[in-house]
């Protein structure tokens, strides 16, 4: 369902975790980026949804909306985001 494109995350003592995660979904005539942050790196993640490089449908953004909804989607977007996390 989602490719990854591209993902990176950095993580400060001051700003907790930032990442960024690229990628397209299946049906989809746009990729998207997301980008999440947290404090700690747990389960207290808040993130912003946008197109990648150039607008599409409302509808589409909603559906990726409503993907990230069920656990296992926003995990595997996560997840990839902290694998890049230099160690």
């Amino acid at each position: 369902m989602f490719e990854i494109l591209n993902a990176r995350m950095e993580h400060s003592k001051e700003d907790g975790y930032l990442g960024h995660v690229e990628f397209k979904v299946n049906g989809h005539e746009h990729p998207y980026e997301i980008t999440l942050q947290s404090p700690k790196g747990k389960n207290d993640w808040s993130y912003a949804l946008n197109f990648l490089n150039e607008s599409g449908k409302e509808e589409d953004i909603e559906a990726v909306e409503e993907l990230l909804e069920e656990d296992e989607h926003f995990d595997l977007l996560v997840d990839t985001a902290m694998n890049s996390l230099e160690k």
